[in-house]
């Protein structure tokens, strides 16, 4: 009997109970198989033909062959606005099968307060992004503005336009003005990039401001360079775009301004949205597992040749950054002093 005894409790000693050891190796098991037969719905906050939705669709067309089960990835554009996609995907089941393409400076809601912010930038499950891609401004070249200098010493501001707030079309002049003491008259409301440029070529703008991969990506602005409709006056990075050669960078124009500290400080905070890129993110509390698969598969797709041969035929440049790089950033973003959101809620306010 004694040795029966303890015969049983070297074997639970030894031998995990099975519903321990479903917790140990199952869920593995479990969500390699889980996306078999699954549709993965992807929102994207933006019309279809934009750089933003060019981007999400890439990754789309590939993903599902590194996804163990390989599911089917639908993407659903909508013009419901950056807002209502982040909202809508933090609301999700956090099963995996919903995930979102975000415009990467949704944060800023977050950091001012802002009602429509009903999310945690840090929240979000991240995925990866397909590009780290920095910005620049273009003017339409019958604009009396030829460069950043002009415009700081015109007394009449160039009208640019924009979405929302949290689009590079507004953000990026109101960062210049803070910054270099340049001053645009901006006009709001726009929808989509498109809009915009099509006020741009009615004349009843004359710049906006944008991804430098968007510039590069599509129609209409490889022609309006060709034909001399528009310049290049600013591009922002931590070095110059070869596709931009002679144009200016903001930190060259900071350094020539003697811009202070302060200025500088908030300068990052705010060009941090190109380091997120274009990125894909899940709703908080996907199984750590099946979060791992999806970024796996994601760092994968971006190394697929077929992926590559895509992206280069359509002139999307990549710079993939990865979901743990995105997710450590966004807990950064959001973590800022007191003093740089003032200064933010002054830089994105009404005027």
């Amino acid at each position: 009997m004694l040795a029966i005894l303890l015969s049983l409790l070297l074997a639970t000693l030894f031998h995990p109970s099975s519903e321990a050891s479903a917790a140990d190796t199952g869920t593995v098991a479990s969500d390699r198989s889980f996306y078999a037969g699954k549709t993965v719905k992807v929102f994207a906050g933006f019309q279809r033909g934009v750089a933003y939705d060019l981007y999400t669709r890439l990754t789309a067309n590939h993903l599902s062959r590194h996804i163990s089960g390989s599911p089917a990835l639908v993407v659903e554009n909508s013009v419901e606005g950056g807002s209502a996609t982040g909202a809508r995907v933090y609301r999700a089941a956090p099963d995996g099968t919903t995930l979102a393409a975000l415009i990467p400076a949704l944060y800023f809601q977050q950091l001012m307060g802002k009602a429509e912010s009903r999310f945690d930038w840090a929240g979000f499950t991240w995925i990866g992004s397909p590009t780290k891609s920095h910005y620049l401004l273009y003017m339409r070249t019958d604009a009396p503005y030829k460069t950043m200098r002009e415009i700081r010493e015109s007394s009449v501001a160039p009208v640019c336009g924009a979405g929302e707030e949290t689009t590079t079309g507004y953000y990026l002049p109101r960062l210049f003005e803070e910054t270099l003491g340049t001053k645009f008259k901006i006009v709001k409301g726009y929808k989509e990039g498109p809009d915009i440029d099509s006020a741009v070529e009615r004349g009843e703008l004359q710049c906006r401001a944008l991804t430098i991969d968007g510039f590069f990506s599509h129609e209409p602005y490889p022609t309006w360079l060709r034909t001399g409709f528009v310049r290049v006056v600013l591009q922002t990075g931590t070095k110059r775009d070869p596709r931009l050669p002679g144009v200016p960078m903001l930190s060259e124009l900071m350094d020539e301004y003697k811009t202070p500290d302060s200025s500088r400080r908030l300068a990052k905070v705010i060009l941090a949205s190109s380091e997120f890129g274009r990125p894909l993110v899940g709703p908080p509390g996907i199984p750590p597992d099946r979060a791992k698969i999806l970024r796996d598969g994601y760092n994968s797709a971006m190394k697929d040749s077929a992926l590559l041969a895509e992206a280069k035929k359509g002139n999307l440049e990549l710079n993939p950054g990865g979901g743990q790089e995105l997710a450590a950033l966004a807990k950064e973003v959001v973590a800022q002093p007191p003093d740089i959101i003032e200064r933010m809620k002054k830089l994105l306010g009404e005027r």
